[in-house]
C-alpha cells in the first residue's frame, strides 16, 4: 500500500511536541492509532511500527514524549508520575494533546481511535486508556498496570502481550483477571521463551520474530473488530 508520511509538530499546553505521521494514501477516513514508544525515545523502530499500521489501514501517529529535553529527566520524570500519581500527570496530559491533534487531521475518523505501546509506552497506553474514554482499543506490549488497581474497571477493550521472562508478565497476569473481572474484552497472551523488548529489531538480545509477528497478527485482528470496523458516526 501507498504511504503517506511526514514529521509533525503539535501543541501539548505550553510546549510543542514532535511526531511521525503515516497513512495510506487516499482522503480517508481512516481509523486512527496513537503509537507511544518505549523508553528510548521516538526511535526509527517507532517510525517502523507507524508506518507498519499505516500499511495496515491506519493513520497512525508517532508522538516524541521527550521532544526538547534530555531523555534521561524526561524518563525520571514519566516513571515517577507513573508511580506516584498514575492517572494524571504530564505523560497523560501529552498524550490527550496527541489524540486532540490526531482527531483533528482530515483524514481521521475520530470515532475510531486507538493507541498501541511498548515498554513505557505500553504502561501509558493502560493509565491513559483509564482516563480518556475516547480510545476504542489498546494494544500495550510488555506493559506495568496503573494504581490503584480499581482504575482497570475504566478500560476500554485491550490486546497485550507480555515476555514470559521479564517481570511484567505478572503484570499481564493481574491484568487479564482483572479484565475478566470487569467484564471488559480482552486478549492477553504471555509468550513463555521471550524478552522484555521482544518487538524492538534493534535489540539483538532481546528481539523475538516468532513472539513480535504472532502478537501483530493478534492486534491486526483484535483493532479490526474494535477499531476499524466500527462504522463512521
Amino acid at each position: 500500500m501507498a504511504l503517506v508520511t511526514k514529521n509533525v509538530s503539535f501543541a501539548s499546553g505550553n510546549r510543542q511536541l514532535e511526531g511521525f505521521f503515516a497513512q495510506p494514501e487516499g482522503e480517508g477516513p481512516f481509523p486512527g492509532l496513537v503509537v507511544i514508544h518505549e523508553v528510548w525515545g521516538l526511535t526509527e523502530n517507532m517510525r517502523y511500527w507507524a508506518r507498519r499500521f499505516a500499511d495496515a489501514g491506519y493513520a497512525a501517529l508517532a508522538v516524541d514524549l521527550f521532544t526538547g529535553r534530555s531523555k534521561a529527566i524526561c524518563m525520571f520524570r514519566m516513571m515517577s508520575g507513573m508511580l506516584l500519581n498514575s492517572l494524571n500527570h504530564q505523560g497523560i496530559a501529552d498524550l490527550k494533546a496527541t489524540l486532540n491533534f490526531l482527531e483533528a487531521q482530515p483524514s481521521v475518523d475520530r470515532e475510531r481511535v486507538g493507541a498501541v505501546g511498548y515498554c513505557m509506552g505500553g504502561s501509558l497506553a493502560i493509565a491513559w486508556s483509564c482516563a480518556d474514554n475516547r480510545l476504542k482499543a489498546i494494544a500495550p506490549y510488555y506493559a506495568t498496570n496503573p494504581k490503584p488497581q480499581e482504575a482497570l474497571k475504566r478500560l476500554c477493550p485491550v490486546v497485550g502481550s507480555y515476555p514470559g521472562k521479564d517481570f511484567t508478565a505478572k503484570h499481564g497476569q493481574q491484568l487479564d483477571t482483572a479484565l475478566d473481572q470487569y467484564g471488559i474484552a480482552h486478549d492477553i497472551k504471555i509468550y513463555p521463551g521471550a524478552k522484555h523488548a521482544f518487538c524492538n529489531e534493534d535489540r539483538k538480545n532481546a528481539y523475538n520474530q516468532d513472539a513480535a509477528e504472532d502478537s501483530w497478527e493478534r492486534v491486526l485482528a483484535f483493532f479490526g473488530e474494535h477499531i476499524q470496523s466500527k462504522a463512521t458516526v
